[in-house]
């Protein structure tokens, strides 16, 4: 008989021998974060060598701090206190309901919980998540509910002479489903991609869950990648692996606008989808607000419903696309068209408050009729998160 030299190897690693096995998977056996029962998190980390160790996310009070947008609140941070087994915690107070974010900081070093392994990418930030509570908070988790289907596909955009990637998100029993859907066309921020709304939004998670309340029409969601120099997000297309970067060129300069046609087309051919105006809806946050009020007006009768969520507004001086001739006067074509609801939110304390009063301002003057929502906070997921579970609702009705 062949002896089986590996099985002694086996039992060594994982037999009794604890310490090798934590070693080899990096594994501290702490739980962190715990979430207790009046909804107050602890926070943990095995560090005896340290001599400072903090958490900070979005669940603390925010900070100023200086972004490539300027001057932005940011979250806060926590100090952790260590025990005489050099294990270090914090405990919060009670949070609200909501997917929160964090990293800690080691000694001015800022890494990512090594005991928990539920993480997101934002641009080229990698940070750890939890959810706490029902309330909104209940909308983001996955619930013994009929779920859709997420898939990732390429499709050939001629305009911009490449394929490229897209995630789209199919309701409830689809596959087997004669019936034709509606679809919402939801974009990303600067720095996002086809993946930003899919992870950081919870949109199948949202959807899911609004469409299993009656709350949402069933609906098809197509998230796009709104970067034009892409085929696919960092990682995931021809280009390889390289480092996200927050703005890339030919950000915001119309060809993206230009070229959208495409995806409706590909989309129209490919899935059991309304091809009309009263079933086509495009909404997106930051940057996909502007690309959603520039491609609905340089497109002014294919869409029934927008959605601006802390939209960017007005291109720069230098912009020389031909998207941007005319806004005015393509904004008065698009009301005259007629649509069934324009919606504007934004927080109160976001950067583009300023911008967005201004544009309220002129659609006042147009007697363009809209739906405005203004909440606490500012540029933030959270917001935008709550923005697609109170527009998704109001579409296709």
């Amino acid at each position: 008989m062949k002896k089986n030299l590996f099985l002694p190897f086996l039992l060594f690693l994982f037999g009794t021998h604890t310490q090798a096995q934590e070693a080899l998977f990096g594994a501290q056996q702490i739980t962190s974060p715990e979430i207790h029962e009046d909804d107050r998190v602890t926070f943990r980390m095995f560090a005896p060598n340290a001599e400072k160790v903090q958490v900070t996310g979005d669940f603390l009070p925010t900070v100023k701090m200086e972004t490539p947008m300027g001057e932005m609140d940011g979250p806060g941070s926590a100090d952790l206190t260590k025990d005489d087994k050099g294990i270090w915690s914090f405990t919060t107070e009670s949070l609200d309901p909501e997917l929160y974010s964090y990293s800690f900081i080691v000694d001015g070093l800022k890494i990512t919980d090594p005991n928990n392994p539920f993480l997101i990418r934002d641009v080229a930030s990698v940070t750890n998540v939890f959810l706490v509570g029902e309330g909104q908070a209940a909308l983001y988790k996955v619930k013994d509910v009929p779920h859709g289907s997420v898939t990732r596909r390429w499709y050939d955009s001629p305009g911009l002479g490449m394929d490229r990637r897209l995630t789209v998100y199919t309701p409830p029993g689809y596959e087997k489903s004669k019936e034709k859907f509606p679809v919402l066309y939801l974009l990303h921020g600067a720095g996002g991609d086809e993946e930003a709304w899919i992870a950081l939004g919870r949109t199948a998670q949202i959807m899911d869950n609004l469409i299993a309340q009656g709350k949402a029409k069933p609906m098809i969601v197509v998230m796009p990648n709104g970067n034009v120099i892409q085929d696919a997000a960092p990682g995931e297309g021809s280009e390889g692996m390289y480092k996200p970067a927050f703005m890339i060129p030919k950000t915001m300069d119309g060809t993206y606008e230009a070229n959208f046609m495409d995806i409706v087309k590909f989309v129209e051919s490919n899935y059991q989808v309304k091809k009309d105006k009263a079933n086509r809806a495009i909404a997106g946050l930051s940057m996909g607000g502007y690309h959603t009020m520039h491609i609905s007006r340089f497109y002014p009768n294919t869409f029934d419903y927008m959605g601006l969520f802390s939209a960017a507004i007005m291109p720069r001086e230098d912009a020389s696309n031909s998207v941007y001739s005319d806004i005015d006067g393509t904004l008065k074509n698009q009301m005259d068209n007629g649509y069934k609801l324009y919606w504007i939110a934004i927080g109160k304390t976001d950067f583009l408050y300023d911008a967005n009063t201004e544009y309220r301002a002129k659609l006042d003057a147009m007697g363009m009729p809209y739906k405005y929502i203004e909440s606490e906070g500012g540029h933030i997921w959270r917001n935008w998160r709550v923005y697609l579970t109170q527009f998704a609702p109001l579409l296709f009705q």
